[in-house]
């Protein structure tokens, strides 16, 4: 993929800023124990919360969301119930999380310049968040949300003995929304499935292709759900902004 040639066609004064969405919810749940995705947070499924985050973006023309096939019509009546008028489309995953970001990316109808890919987990992106991560995309190629260690980070041999230190200056904790040119993703994710290989995040598809991935500042805020305390430290999220509100 010529990136050069690319950047030039997708220049932000070429094109006005426009940015389609996928909300990737196809995973298992397993260290949760239980299904994260339709637990009620605030009154809201925590599903639903994620996609109203780019529901209420004046920067996102359209929203695809991907989950199991199990779940298709539970989660398309879902977007039906809390007018999630963006959604274009429900669509079923693949086996990994590469495949089913892929599935995700190509369901799109409308053709925007960009894509951010969102985990369905995420149910408190901010629209500052998005639109920050929106606009260096649309100058870099590809942007991502990245929090700095707060941690003495260190690395262990496989018996779970620690070896070196890692410098944390230089290791960030990375979060979505994952912002990409349309056909730079498009591309990267196509050759990743084509090769049979799977990343935990979709920038690392994107630098397989040779571009550098920019980063912005992420939010404490926007944390991934992933085990039974995480919906503490949520509950006490959302009594903090009702504070702020009163």
């Amino acid at each position: 993929m010529d990136l050069v040639a690319l950047y030039k066609r997708y220049r932000p004064e070429d094109k006005p800023l426009s940015c389609g969405a996928v909300i990737v919810a196809a995973g298992s749940a397993s260290r949760m124990g239980f299904d994260k995705l339709t637990v009620m947070l605030g009154g809201q499924p925590v599903l639903v919360r994620a996609i109203n985050a780019f529901e209420k973006s004046p920067l996102i023309e359209e929203i695809v969301v991907v989950t199991r096939e199990d779940r298709l019509e539970e989660i398309a009546d879902l977007c039906r119930q809390y007018n999630l008028d963006k959604v274009s489309g429900v669509v079923i995953g693949g086996k990994t999380r590469t495949e089913s970001a892929l599935a995700g990316v190509m369901a799109l109808k409308k053709d925007s310049r960009l894509i951010a890919i969102h985990d369905g987990a995420r149910p408190f992106v901010s629209q500052e968040l998005i639109a920050r991560t929106i606009q260096r995309a649309s100058i870099q190629y590809a942007a991502v949300p990245v929090l700095k260690s707060v941690d003495t980070l260190r690395m262990v041999d496989k018996n779970g003995t620690l070896t070196e230190t890692c410098d944390r200056e230089h290791v960030v904790r990375v979060q979505t929304p994952q912002i990409f040119l349309s056909e730079l993703i498009k591309g990267a994710l196509t050759d990743a499935v084509r090769r049979e290989m799977t990343f935990t995040d979709d920038a690392t598809a994107v630098e397989r292709m040779g571009a550098a991935i920019q980063t912005v500042e992420g939010e404490e805020e926007n944390l991934k759900l992933t085990t039974p305390q995480d919906l503490v430290i949520a509950q006490g999220i959302l009594a903090r902004r009702k504070e702020a509100r009163a």
